[in-house]
């Protein structure tokens, strides 16, 4: 899935009268670490139990109308887009922390990447 098809995808909801924004991530694969070490490919892989109740839990806060997340898990090259997010609510005081915590949270407890 792309970021244009999960905004195609909120504003079919029933409900998407209700939002006021939506906000969107694109992590993409490095060239280099955050200790400035080269990377030539980087494996990804997730905990898509623990990516659901994270969803669960970012959609149950006040004013959030969805919550989408794609991880692109695998063999990655330099480039390749690693995870998506998208979270539409009502005001941006409500939709800017639900998608710096999703993002955060994920980073930490889904996704494993293993960097070569």
């Amino acid at each position: 899935m792309a970021i244009t098809e999960m905004i195609g995808k909120i504003k079919e909801r029933p409900d998407y009268h209700k939002v006021g924004m939506i906000l969107c991530h694109n992590g993409v694969a490095r060239a280099t670490s955050r200790d400035g070490r080269p990377v030539s490919e980087l494996i990804v892989t997730a905990d898509h139990q623990r990516l659901a109740e994270i969803v669960a839990e970012m959609k149950a806060r006040p004013g959030i109308i969805e919550v989408l997340v794609e991880i692109n898990e695998g063999k990655l090259k330099i480039g390749d887009d690693v995870m998506y997010v998208a979270v539409a609510g009502d005001f941006r005081e409500n939709v800017f922390p639900v998608l710096m915590d999703t993002v955060n949270m994920v980073k930490k407890e889904v996704t494993k990447k293993k960097e070569s």
